[in-house]
């Protein structure tokens, strides 16, 4: 067994974060891992603390290969934000950690699974801890690619990219680590677009696979400009749905939690101002990361519909590529005869542009609602 077992399809990758845990001249102190969503940069990035901390370079099975892989422990501090950016207070609390020295093991290991979330006066604040590195503190940072992390602070790390993981390699993970049926895992694994996270809860979760199936339903039922009106409002009544489904009994909890922790009394009509103070705070971290939530299952919506016109310009083209959906081959094959390769091609430029402006904080509905007007399908 071993602490990579879990980071699939990344050979080369592994390789170098190996060859650097076992030999200290081709170790550095800062590490920058980029790859596409779901190819396991923050699996790798805990694989990699394990091997740094584990006497042997990564067994897999001791204390401190369990304990880095799972972030319990004590010299290794995963941070991943739930709201929309880390914030420069985070930033500097990172930067005074970066200078203790280790505890137990010999690293102090310091990942940002969202490095890409830094805003840039956070960035100017990890700056000098990364430029002036502690002896024995070693930073790893994830990103999707390099443009999405401040080019001063990906000058000052060596980078390693990840790739997507091929479908059969996904599959297999779920079969062994989750107990999924293959059959299942298959599907899940070609669904998701081989994004492990999203594939296992694909595999696991019914309600998942019917909103999925809800999504890519819409491709072919666009005609008119209401139709089109109809699928935006769709489309974000689906992300709505299924944020607030995984928020609500997680906030009720914290907030329970943070009462017992204070010593108030949950029923209390009232509370006291310093408890309501921190109510307050607790409720602003829940907003935040709920929209965080909400604008990432809204793009993996847009990414599952993206892949249907993706499926459909496949058949048209005759290229021997697997189809995402092949399970809806009668879907992407009636959306091919409707629509030749130039009209699928703006209608995933369309998508595209959607997402971009989502990303950049303009109101979902109006997003949605611009993009559906160009996926207009010819009766």
């Amino acid at each position: 067994m071993s602490v990579w077992r879990d980071v699939i399809g990344q050979d080369a990758a592994v390789a170098t974060l190996q060859r650097a845990a076992q030999d200290r001249a081709a170790m550095t102190h800062a590490w920058l891992l980029t790859g596409p969503p779901g190819s396991g940069r923050s699996v790798a990035a805990r694989a990699f603390a394990g091997a740094l901390e584990c006497p042997q370079h990564g067994c897999g099975d001791c204390r401190e290969c369990r304990t880095a892989v799972d972030g319990t422990h004590a010299d290794v501090d995963v941070i991943a934000t739930e709201g929309l950016s880390i914030k420069v207070e985070q930033a500097r609390e990172l930067a005074a950690m970066s200078a203790l020295r280790p505890s137990v093991g010999p690293w102090r290991v310091i990942i940002i699974e969202d490095a890409d979330r830094l805003t840039e006066r956070a960035a100017d604040a990890l700056l000098k801890a990364i430029e002036e590195p502690v002896a024995r503190t070693v930073w790893i940072l994830c990103a999707p690619s390099l443009e999405d992390v401040v080019i001063t602070i990906r000058s000052r790390s060596r980078h390693v990219r990840l790739r997507t993981p091929p479908v059969e390699a996904v599959a297999e993970l779920l079969h062994r680590r989750d107990g999924v049926e293959m059959p299942m895992a298959r599907y899940a694994a070609r669904a998701a677009q081989c994004h492990v996270g999203l594939a296992r809860r694909l595999a696991r979760d019914e309600d998942a696979r019917v909103r999925r199936t809800d999504v890519i339903g819409l491709a072919g039922r666009i005609h008119g400009v209401g139709d089109a009106i109809g699928a935006a409002a769709d489309l974000a009544a689906i992300a709505e749905q299924e944020s607030t489904a995984a928020a609500a009994e997680r906030d009720a909890g914290e907030r329970q939690r943070l009462l017992e922790v204070l010593g108030a009394d949950p029923s209390a009509r009232t509370q006291p101002p310093h408890i309501r103070s921190q109510l307050s705070g607790l409720e602003r971290e829940q907003k935040a990361r709920a929209t965080r939530h909400s604008r990432d299952v809204l793009d993996r919506s847009l990414v599952d519909l993206l892949s249907v016109y993706r499926d459909a310009l496949v058949l048209h083209s005759g290229a021997a590529i697997g189809l995402v959906n092949q399970d809806s081959l009668p879907m992407v094959q009636a959306l091919a005869r409707s629509m030749g390769p130039d009209q699928l091609l703006q209608a995933m430029d369309a998508i595209g542009t959607a997402r971009e402006r989502i990303g950049l904080n303009v109101a979902p509905l109006l997003a949605l609602e611009a993009m559906a007007i160009s996926l207009r399908v010819p009766r």
